[in-house]
Formats: C-alpha cells, sequence, structure tokens
C-alpha cells in the first residue's frame, strides 16, 4: 500500500442520535442484570451490536421473543405505536431511544393524518425508520423511493404533504421534492426539511474532499441507510475508485495516492482510527471540515430518572448495580463508552 495523503471528512461517525442510543443501552447493561432485550439492532453497526452482544445484550425482531418483566431497549429508528405498547405492557422496564428527529416526523404524520391529509413519504423499503413511521397512520401512507413512483401514485386528492425518512441524502429527497410538488402544487412540506442535520453534514463533507481524491474510504455497515447515502454521492463524483467497509481489515492492499476517508452516522471512531493506521499516509492526514457538531440529545426521561434513583439508594447503602462515574451524561463520549464494554 502507497497511500500518500488522506483526506479526513469532519464531521464522521456517531451521530447525536446514536451518541444517545449507544449510552443509553450502555446505562442499562451497567443497571440491570443480564439479559436486557433491544428491540432491532441499536444502530445500525456490527461493530456496535457485536459489542454489545458481548454484554448479554439480546437483539429481537419481535417483542414476541422478550421473556415477560424483563428490560428491553427500543432501538434508535423508531418502533410501531403497537410495538412501543406490547413492550411496555410485557417489559419489566422499557426505554425508548428512538432518534428525537425521527420522533419528529412521528408527530408530523400524526398532525396531518389529522387535518385530513394524505402523505407520500419517501423511504426504503424494509427500514426500520420507514416500517416504524409508516405504521403510525398506514392508511394514509404512501411509500416512493424517487420520482418515477410518485408519478405511478394514485390521486390522492387535494391535501397532500411530503415526510421523509431522515437517513435520505439529499439527492434522492430532491428529486422526489421536485416530482411531488409538480403533481400536486398545493403540496405541504416541513418548513426544514425532515433529513437529519448529521446525515447532511457528512454528505457536504464528503462532497468537499471527493474530487481531491484518487479514492474514497466510507466506513459503516451494509444495512445503515446514510452510510449508503454517502456511498452513492461519492460514486457519483468519483467513479469507481470507492471503497465500502465496515473494519479495516477490509482495506484493499492496492490503495495509492490521496485516499479520502469519511464514515457514516453509526461508524465508531475507533474504526476509522484504525483505518487511518493501516492506511498510514507518508504525507500525513489533512481535516476537511465542513461544519462544527456540537447537538446533544439528553438520555430517555425514564431512564435519566432510573438512574438517579439508583444513585439515591446506593449512597444509603442499599444492594443494587450502581452506574460506574456520574450521570453529567453529555460529558460522556459514546466513543469511549463503547470502547469501555470490551473492557469490562
Amino acid at each position: 500500500m502507497a497511500v500518500e495523503h488522506v483526506l479526513l471528512a469532519e464531521p464522521r461517525g456517531f451521530c447525536a442520535g446514536v451518541e444517545m442510543a449507544i449510552k443509553a443501552l450502555t446505562w442499562m447493561i451497567r443497571a440491570f442484570d443480564e439479559p436486557v432485550y433491544c428491540y432491532h439492532e441499536i444502530v445500525h453497526n456490527k461493530i456496535v451490536v457485536e459489542r454489545f452482544e458481548a454484554q448479554g445484550v439480546i437483539f429481537v425482531d419481535s417483542i414476541d421473543e422478550v421473556p415477560e418483566g424483563a428490560p428491553i431497549m427500543l432501538s434508535a429508528h423508531g418502533s410501531a405505536p403497537e410495538v412501543t405498547q406490547q413492550a411496555e405492557n410485557v417489559g419489566g422496564y422499557t426505554v425508548d431511544a428512538v432518534c428525537p428527529l425521527v420522533t419528529k416526523v412521528h408527530h408530523e404524520v400524526k398532525t396531518r393524518t389529522k387535518q385530513g391529509y394524505q402523505i407520500v413519504y419517501v423511504g426504503h423499503a424494509g427500514h426500520e425508520e420507514a416500517v416504524g413511521t409508516i405504521a403510525v397512520a398506514p392508511e394514509a401512507m404512501h411509500r416512493v423511493e424517487n420520482p418515477e413512483e410518485v408519478a405511478e401514485l394514485n390521486d390522492l386528492g387535494e391535501k397532500v404533504a411530503l415526510l421523509a425518512q431522515t437517513t435520505l441524502s439529499h439527492r434522492d429527497w430532491e428529486g422526489v421534492t421536485d416530482a411531488a410538488q409538480e403533481r400536486w402544487p398545493d403540496l405541504w412540506s416541513p418548513g426544514r426539511s425532515d433529513l437529519c442535520f448529521a446525515t447532511t453534514n457528512r454528505q457536504s463533507a464528503l462532497l468537499a474532499l471527493v474530487d481531491h481524491c484518487d479514492s474514497v474510504i466510507v466506513i459503516g455497515s451494509t444495512n445503515s441507510s446514510n452510510t449508503k447515502a454517502l456511498v452513492k454521492l461519492a460514486e457519483q463524483a468519483n467513479g469507481p475508485n470507492v471503497i465500502w467497509i465496515n473494519r479495516a481489515e477490509e482495506l484493499p492492499e492496492d490503495l495509492s495516492g490521496t485516499v479520502g476517508v469519511t464514515a457514516g452516522a453509526s461508524a465508531p471512531e475507533e474504526t476509522v482510527e484504525a483505518v487511518l493506521k493501516t492506511l498510514n499516509p507518508s504525507k500525513g492526514v489533512s481535516i476537511v471540515k465542513h461544519t462544527e457538531e456540537d447537538e446533544y440529545f439528553p438520555p430517555p426521561r425514564n431512564l435519566r430518572e432510573l438512574l438517579s434513583a439508583i444513585r439515591f439508594f446506593s449512597g444509603f447503602g442499599f444492594a443494587g448495580p450502581s452506574p460506574t462515574g456520574h450521570l453529567n451524561d453529555r460529558s460522556i463520549d459514546a466513543a469511549k463508552a463503547l470502547q469501555s464494554l470490551s473492557t469490562d
């Protein structure tokens, strides 16, 4: 491998929603005896999932798989209302780690359907976020992925709204938006796009470096929608020299010249560091910074209350698990929390 220079995108890796979800599940396994159950993968990254599985977390695709009384966490992608209700009925303690940006879309679905709208929803078939969002009001939802599918929709009347899966690429969103606006001139859409700011920032950071690279490496798992959007964007801009990996061990041996590196919103920084070490560029690493991200999403309220109660009773000598450290969650980095699990 003869890599001369690496251009490293910033921002990259964990977004605020992923940070929140990973730290929340880490708190859960500190607070409860094994096993803790999680409905769907907490985030779409194999390394993260494997790390939690090693700590006794059991990931399930149905609440029916959860024994009555067991602690349950619902994933960051959002869950159907009936799934949330079933988890609360079955679980001894249920924590919903849904990203607040996904919750916002769920709220928009409820609001628009109550006002009599039919909703054109831009989302990927089978993706957990899309499935959970559509389940909020299935009778009013019409999922599409491209402008051609917009044209194939039946007449939806005069009151039509446009909403989207948060992890789409801007190009996917804009193409469907133009087609929907042309078909329904009075189309309602949010004042601000439903697209996640972190998804948008990572795409913009990638575009800032891609034209200066001989190859581009995108780090993330194959079931990650936002990572897939990064790969698609890089391929459109940089042709065939795009390598999609989940681990540093998957890097090809024939890389050379200038290599761009970015990571999807659920990819751990430890993987980025391993990739940079393997590339070992002779002329070093340059950061290509698009913007500063300082957004913070606190853990779900009931989990915060539980942890505070545990600390309170532990202080009086009651037996039971006690989270390590303090509850100043904002000062805790999810990457470090994740790495700590491998040393427990």
